[in-house]
């Protein structure tokens, strides 16, 4: 891991205070790629390409009892098979800053702020069609803001956020998924010919409680995990029904510029409902909430600095 600490010295109009700024620094850029090809193979298969492309940037700020966090993160995947149209894997934009105070220099805990914003790029769609888009850039784009505490162990990496006062947003712009009432917003209402009477709402606003924890170690050489979880529970709709976001990552260092990394990715939002033809009549039907899953395993080229 790399990492550029800049001091800057800087002094006010009246020369009688110096401040010492301590900013840190990381930019990540990578690359994993995986690729299968068929030449008079006797087992058959079909000739597929694989792309994930990432970025993560992060700025830390730390003067005497203040901290300030900020961090942007890109992931794109594609995949190419042979006979079928390209087909996304993978679409993730999320921003984060959180802002922290405390009490002296041997405390822990940090009287904190936090928000974050997460969408994705391109149109989801439920393959083989293509035709209809299932979620779109900032349908759905999620927003949380609060005000709490946070823990930062001393000499472990692990960090603990509670947050009893937290805003979450929820937007859907794109009017036809807003109109079905997808992820949560409320529905178009229409006549008994199914015609609309009033569009569906594109926003939708939750007030609850927000806990969050961020834990890293090397736990061998070269082998570093990572886990990250979100619970979240909104005060006036259904109070105890949890919003779940969990991430584990085991990173594995080749040299300084190669990588793999296996990991895992579980979500749950009773708000968010899924498509498909139960029927199969060819259109796609609303369902409920489900667990949502999805496991990684990659190799490919990391540029940090």
């Amino acid at each position: 891991m790399s990492r550029d600490t800049t001091a800057t010295a800087s002094k006010d109009t009246t020369n009688t205070d110096s401040m010492l700024i301590y900013w840190t620094e990381k930019n990540t850029f990578g690359m994993n790629l995986s690729e299968v090809a068929f030449v008079n193979w006797n087992s058959g298969g079909n000739n597929s390409v694989s792309a994930l492309f990432y970025a993560n940037f992060q700025r830390d700020f730390e003067k005497d009892l203040t901290i300030w966090k900020n961090s942007a993160t890109m992931r794109y995947g594609i995949n190419a098979q042979e006979g079928r149209e390209i087909r996304k894997t993978e679409d993730e934009l999320r921003l984060s800053s959180s802002f922290g105070f405390r009490k002296d220099s041997t405390s822990n805990w940090y009287y904190s702020g936090k928000f974050s914003f997460n969408t994705q790029f391109s149109n989801g769609y439920k393959y083989p069609d293509t035709e209809v888009p299932i979620s779109q850039f900032m349908a759905p784009g999620y927003t949380f803001l609060g005000a709490g505490t946070e823990f930062s162990h001393p000499e472990e990496e692990l960090t603990v956020y509670l947050s009893p006062i937290t805003f979450k947003s929820t937007f859907v712009l794109d009017q036809k998924l807003a109109n079905e009432g997808m992820f949560g917003v409320e529905p178009a209402v229409t006549d008994e010919l199914g015609n609309i009477i009033k569009e569906g709402e594109n926003l939708r606003t939750e007030f609850g409680f927000l806990v969050t924890s961020d834990f890293s170690k090397e736990v061998f050489d070269n082998v570093a995990l990572n886990n990250q979880l979100s619970l979240y529970s909104d005060y006036l709709n259904k109070f105890g029904n949890i919003d779940v976001d969990w991430q584990l990552n085991v990173n594995m260092k080749v040299n300084d510029f190669v990588k793999a990394n296996v990991g895992s990715h579980i979500r749950y939002d009773d708000d968010v409902k899924f498509k498909e033809d139960t029927n199969g009549d060819g259109k796609l039907e609303t369902s409920g909430p489900r667990v949502q899953l999805k496991q990684m395993l990659g190799v490919g080229v990391v540029y940090e600095f």
